[in-house]
């Protein structure tokens, strides 16, 4: 109890911080949802102190963040929490610009304030708007970050069948997939005598291929003497965590598996020569990122959005299964890792033609940053 009234104590002199700085000085505001949302931001906030020096305030809802002990260059932070002080927050704000990842603006307790603030969406997946997220999930945006023309087309397309006001559309690009790229990491692992590792790193939900299949993913891989390194979606280790405890606990003696609940976890990802996913995002960064194969398990598609169909417009994230990968029905599980092992074997062939997918559906490839700086910036009153 006593931990309960600490937290939202620290939450509401959070919130207080925030009001105290003078209006002139609240032009540009991150919101994040979560400590692992950073890798988003972070390319936009180091284009704006370059190129401009623009002072960041950074408000966030993870207690955790190592932003608020330390702040980078440019920018101060406050922690809000996840209930009523964010619900406050966002009720009262007051600024030119919110730039923020969390979808569903107006759709349920997070509102629109009455001020004339510029509420900016940017995408924390490359996936498609239409699928896996809510139907309105982004028509209370006045602009929207774009990775690539897919987004361009699904907004504009869902606009029109709705007769929504237009937003401005930003051709963005993709900023952690600027960042991947800039590891320099690109095509087949180099090893030395160490396994091929596999990263598991599925989306979360009762169709998700931890919460459906568990230990019958990662029994075949390890079976066929590979590393695995199990990254499970935070939504999993909060919804389905008995599932990920029966795993940790039947390979606790097992050194070629690992649990990787790092909200980051970009080691991981540079470290693994194939990963194995379902209908993640991470996949998508993964192979166009590293230039490296992906399994699909064929698990039941993710759909928040059960109407997605009537944009008639097939989600990125489906097309992506016939060209960064391949597709396994869920029914020949047992095969993983002979199918992992013959895609290490074959990994070079991918490298070319995931390079040129890449061209093909992300903007402003190594310069989103940049690109999303000089909107922001204009946008300030």
């Amino acid at each position: 109890m006593f931990n309960a009234l600490r937290k939202v104590l620290r939450e509401w002199r959070g919130l207080q911080a925030f009001k105290r700085i003078p209006r002139e000085e609240r032009t540009l505001v991150f919101y994040s949802e979560g400590r692992g949302y950073w890798s988003y931001f972070e390319p936009i906030y180091k284009a704006l102190q370059a190129s401009y020096g623009a002072p960041i305030l950074y408000v966030t809802s993870a207690e955790n963040d190592h932003l608020l002990a330390t702040p980078l260059p440019g920018m101060r932070a406050f922690y809000v929490g996840e209930g009523s002080m964010r619900t406050v927050f966002f009720a009262t704000l007051d600024a030119d610009v919110l730039l923020m990842t969390m979808p569903d603006l107006q759709s349920f307790h997070i509102k629109r304030s009455p001020f004339q603030v510029h509420y900016a969406y940017l995408h924390h997946s490359i996936v498609s708007t239409h699928m896996i997220y809510r139907a309105a999930a982004f028509d209370h945006f006045d602009s929207i970050l774009c990775v690539g023309p897919h987004h361009v087309a699904e907004t504009r397309t869902r606009e029109k069948l709705h007769d929504l006001p237009q937003k401005t559309l930003v051709q963005h690009g993709y900023g952690r997939l600027d960042t991947i790229l800039a590891s320099g990491r690109q095509g087949p692992r180099i090893h030395h005598g160490d396994p091929v590792q596999v990263l598991v790193a599925p989306t979360w939900g009762e169709n998700g291929l931890i919460e459906r299949h568990g230990l019958d993913v990662i029994k075949p891989l390890i079976d066929a003497g590979l590393k695995v390194v199990m990254r499970p979606h935070p939504r999993t280790r909060k919804l389905a965590p008995a599932k990920l405890d029966e795993i940790v606990a039947h390979y606790r003696h097992e050194p070629r598996f690992r649990l990787d609940e790092d909200s980051d976890a970009t080691i991981s990802l540079l470290d693994s020569d194939i990963m194995l996913s379902d209908w993640s995002g991470a996949a998508l960064e993964f192979s166009l990122g590293l230039e490296r194969p992906v399994i699909f398990a064929d698990v039941p598609r993710k759909v928040l959005n059960p109407e997605y169909t009537a944009i008639g417009i097939e989600p990125i994230e489906v097309q992506a299964r016939k060209q960064l990968g391949v597709v396994v029905p869920t029914d020949e599980l047992a095969e993983l890792g002979k199918i992992a092992c013959t895609m290490a074997a074959d990994s070079k062939k991918w490298q070319t033609a995931l390079s040129d997918i890449r061209k093909c559906w992300i903007y402003n490839v190594g310069q989103s940053g940049d690109t999303a700086a000089a909107y922001l910036v204009s946008l300030i009153k």
